[in-house]
């Protein structure tokens, strides 16, 4: 185990209004380039953030999707108990040519074992309803899908070819992608306008054993994940009040680099209240990062019975 710091609208629209947000991320090209071992230069994460107006729109909709199930379930406004949903997890392994990318099974597994520790709040935080549960694991050969970054012709293809399973099902893709980038996810909201792009994409040698270290311990995943089930990055939005929409998780101005204990980059009135470093969703390194809040497992369960049903 890591080591711990010391411390009305409609759905169609809403879908409209999330193509377009998508339409403004990176524009990469389809070059298969995988990355150097160079710590410095990676982007921990290539998932989109939603503009104001967007995440207002989101937040809205959700709103009135929660009041339609608890107008017809009154259980539906308790969050569900501590591992009572189990996500199926549907593996895609793609490598080149050299054999680059073709992981263990036991790395595979180990990656679960990362997840489900996270989940059940076992490295600390809170113990969310969500447990993970391998159902298969596919091996493609495939250079172009190799490199594959977000937005791309190779993830489209990658994706469209090897997508399984429900809004319910996480479809777990690793690759060598390029644009020193270590991952992905598609949120929750974002399945009914394109069901096969659904899932989770990671750098093969973020999983644990890997050889990007100091991202070599399986929190790429945790993070994209966390993505998966509704979660922003914790210093979304910046030093505003809403930011990343989860109340007891402090506003940050700006992603950590590395494991800077005590930063406070927002210093709201005066107050002491440092940057969630240690939080999954924040940019800090592997080792540095070990817990959700309360609020975050609140939320990811409530988008998860919103839009994963």
């Amino acid at each position: 185990m890591k080591r711990k710091l010391v411390f009305a609208f409609s759905l169609a629209a809403l879908v409209a209004t999330l193509a377009i947000g998508s339409s403004r991320a990176q524009n990469p090209s389809d070059e298969a380039v995988d990355n150097a071992n160079d710590t410095a230069a990676f982007l921990r994460c290539g998932t989109r953030e939603p503009e104001e107006r967007e995440k207002g729109l989101i937040e809205n909709n959700s709103r009135r999707m929660r009041e339609m199930r608890v107008a017809a379930d009154p259980s539906a406004a308790l969050e569900r108990s501590a591992g009572s949903v189990t996500i199926n997890v549907y593996f895609h392994v793609i490598y080149n040519r050299k054999g680059a990318g073709n992981i263990s099974d036991t790395a595979i597994a180990n990656q679960i074992q990362v997840l489900n520790d996270a989940y059940a709040g076992l490295t600390g935080g809170a113990n969310t309803p969500f447990r993970f549960q391998l159902l298969s694991v596919d091996r493609t050969h495939n250079d172009q899908w190799f490199g594959a970054v977000i937005n791309s012709r190779a993830e489209r293809q990658m994706k469209n070819a090897l997508h399984k399973g429900t809004a319910r099902d996480l479809n777990f893709y690793s690759n060598g992608m390029g644009q020193s980038l270590l991952g992905w996810a598609t949120f929750p909201w974002d399945y009914a306008g394109a069901p096969t792009m659904d899932g989770v994409v990671c750098h093969y040698a973020t999983l644990p054993g890997g050889s990007y270290a100091p991202y070599n311990l399986g929190d790429t995943a945790t993070h994209e994940v966390g993505h998966w089930l509704g979660l922003y990055h914790t210093f979304q939005g910046g030093c505003t009040l809403t930011n990343d929409e989860v109340a007891d998780t402090n506003a940050q101005a700006s992603s950590t680099s590395g494991c800077p204990v005590g930063r406070d980059s927002c210093q709201i009135d005066g107050a002491n209240k440092p940057d969630p470093i240690e939080n999954f969703m924040d940019y800090s390194t592997d080792s540095c990062m070990y817990l959700f809040t309360a609020g975050q497992s609140t939320r990811m369960d409530d988008k998860h019975a919103t839009y994963r049903f």
